[in-house]
């Protein structure tokens, strides 16, 4: 592995129909949403997973029973861990903290960012390995689409309006006042909208996005 000392966490829900991405159900149906979700859970283990560039963890909710995150466990080799309790924010501090026990940084992404690139994880962790005490990676709609740590700090996580187009400021307002070094990565679009979706079917053109949606077209 290129960067054996970061660690990559990555968050999932179980595809429970109307449980996941329920904003893009009255788009696709509650089937396709929920078999959208799953598609694009499997899409980003086998490109992150493949890329040979850190340990990978999938850290599930609302726990690691469900058949689906079994068969993720046998067929990418994740190891897997149950989110815990809370909001957004207190989900991934304990994550991030959990993971800093056992790695010298880590990094926490979801399942949502289609374009989201094995290269975008490698700058991650080679900031961490470099100058940069933290990395985030804003998104389009005001949030963040992957945050890494060097060191926890539960601060990065209190009194942020989780939801809202102002997470990433919110959090990089935060990270200047605790006198943190802040990599910055390419903004990229989430999949959450009707508009996200139309979106990145006309500008996604190749990788594992495009497969989902032949399959989807299929």
């Amino acid at each position: 592995m290129k960067f054996p000392d970061c660690r990559l966490l990555i968050f999932s829900r179980a595809p429970q129909p109307g449980q996941v991405k329920t904003r893009l159900i009255p788009l696709l149906g509650e089937t396709a949403t929920t078999d959208l979700y799953a598609d694009l859970v499997t899409a980003t283990l086998e490109k992150l997973t493949t890329a040979g560039l850190c340990p990978v963890d999938l850290w599930c909710s609302p726990d690691t029973g469900h058949p689906f995150f079994q068969q993720c466990r046998d067929r990418f080799g994740v190891e897997l861990y149950r989110q815990s309790q809370g909001d957004l924010g207190r989900r991934m501090s304990d994550a991030l903290a959990a993971g800093l026990q056992r790695s010298a940084a880590v990094i926490l992404v979801g399942t949502d960012i289609p374009s989201l690139e094995a290269g975008d994880i490698a700058a991650a962790c080679a900031a961490l390995t470099g100058d940069s005490e933290t990395v985030l990676g804003p998104a389009v709609d005001g949030g963040y689409y992957l945050i890494g740590l060097r060191t926890h700090h539960a601060a990065l996580f209190e009194g942020i309006p989780w939801g809202t187009p102002g997470v990433f400021q919110a959090t990089l307002a935060c990270m200047h006042r605790l006198k943190l070094h802040c990599h910055q990565l390419a903004r990229r679009r989430d999949l959450d909208t009707p508009d996200d979706y139309h979106w990145h079917t006309r500008n996604v053109q190749t990788g594992e996005f495009r497969k989902v949606l032949r399959r989807r077209d299929g």
